[in-house]
């Protein structure tokens, strides 16, 4: 018998390698953004996107960040809007910022690159057959700072199929910040369920503590490309670079 219910689990450098994020995903939308905002620009979700970034990007300039370019909707041309738009898109992804504006246009760019063949998904084979087995007997979450959208298009538009029928939800960024340990007690509540019944798997030292913090079971991923790990990790946190070793 398992020792915990729920599974909740980091996508990049956990079920899924960091180049694919970095090498893949990424400069697909750097390469193709420009072209998207004109293409797509009458678009009822492009303008909230737009109208999302614009408001994060005189946000960032108020609040003095480098390379923030303000953006006035009501004054500025189309075109004008859409080249400081590739602008900021730019310098906050160069940044690897994680904030919702930002991933909301991304995920949406992400599922037509999706859905034309353009783009899919990378998992690592055990990851994708402890999913399976785990499915079995208790619940998988997925807890990422991509967007929900994004996240569905990985596991939907997988190599391995499509891999959401054994997903049970969904947190992103909304929910808080992947390294407090309340964004953790937030899910354990939303999932009603005590945080010590749910084991939660990331690369990433800083989201280990903080879960570990909030009561959650904790495993360190360790793939092909991911950060070195500190002794302190490596010496109080479990370790694996195979799912299946953890049944």
């Amino acid at each position: 018998m398992l020792g915990y219910d729920i599974v909740l689990l980091d996508i990049e450098g956990t079920t899924t390698p960091i180049s694919f994020v970095h090498e893949v995903l990424f400069p697909y939308i750097l390469d193709n953004v420009d072209r998207f905002l004109e293409t797509k620009w009458q678009d009822p979700v492009v303008q909230e996107h737009v109208r999302a970034i614009a408001d994060q990007a005189n946000k960032d300039t108020q609040a003095r960040i480098a390379h923030a370019i303000p953006i006035d909707l009501e004054i500025d041309t189309p075109e004008e809007i859409r080249r400081k738009l590739v602008a900021n898109v730019n310098w906050q992804m160069k940044a690897d910022r994680k904030i919702a504006a930002l991933k909301g246009l991304q995920g949406y760019m992400w599922r037509f690159g999706y859905t034309n063949g353009q783009l899919q998904g990378v998992m690592f084979d055990d990851a994708v057959q402890a999913i399976k087995k785990w499915s079995t007997d208790c619940k998988i979450y997925i807890y990422s700072s991509g967007s929900v959208e994004a996240q569905k298009l990985i596991f939907g538009y997988s190599d391995h199929g499509d891999l959401l029928s054994y997903i049970s939800g969904h947190y992103d960024t909304n929910i808080g910040s992947k390294q407090e340990s309340q964004s953790y007690t937030k899910i354990a509540e939303d999932i009603g369920i005590s945080p010590n019944r749910i084991m939660f798997i990331s690369d990433n030292e800083n989201e280990i503590r903080a879960a570990d913090q909030a009561g959650f079971q904790t495993v360190v991923s360790v793939r092909p490309g991911n950060l070195a790990l500190t002794e302190t990790t490596k010496k109080n946190y479990r370790l694996t670079s195979d799912f299946m070793e953890l049944f």
